[in-house]
Parts: structure tokens; sequence; C-alpha cells
């Protein structure tokens, strides 16, 4: 009976310990192979690149479309440019016609 107690104490004292281990040792485990982990810094990095491509051809896409809309501005149209919208949008050129479009 002793021998029983001593061991159920023994078994106590080390469950705390045990249990803090075990917490320590998933947390551990998560910083290294979570998702937010060490292990998923190169495919955050390859991420950020592809990003950052993507972003450069959204820019430039974006400067075509400012310079398109600043050539069609009311204030100050750009002949050419209004006339090709409206030759091409409400198709009012002729058969014969030639239209050149811009870039």
């Amino acid at each position: 009976m002793a021998k029983a107690k001593r061991i159920s104490s023994n078994l106590r004292a080390a469950l705390t310990p045990a249990l803090a281990i075990i917490v320590v040792a998933f947390f551990g485990g998560y910083a290294l192979f979570g998702s937010n982990g060490v292990l998923a810094w190169s495919d955050y990095a390859r991420r950020l690149q592809l990003r950052r491509t993507d972003l450069a051809q959204l820019e430039r896409k974006r400067a075509v479309l400012s310079n398109r809309v600043a050539l069609v501005d009311p204030r100050h149209a750009n002949p050419d440019m209004v006339d090709e919208l409206v030759r091409r949008d409400l198709g009012v050129a002729h058969p014969d016609e030639v239209i050149v479009p811009l870039k």
C-alpha cells in the first residue's frame, strides 16, 4: 500500500512538468512546421516575389489606362483618340476606311 502511494505521489509530481513539456513541444513544433512557421518562410518569400511581379504589371496597365483617359478628357481631348473611339465603338466607319489604332 505504501509503495502504491509512493508511485501515485511520484506520478502526480511528474504530471505537471510532463504537461508543460508537451505544451512547449506542441508550440515549438508549430513554430517550425506550422503555416506561419520557420519552414514556411521560403514559400512566403516566393509568393511575395510573385505579388511584386503582379503589382508591377498592374501598375504598367494602370499607366496605360491613365494615359488613355487623359487623351479623352473633355477639357483637352486628343482629336485622333476621340475619332478612333467614336468610329470603333459606334460603328460609324465606312467599309473602305482603314483605322489605325493608337497604342
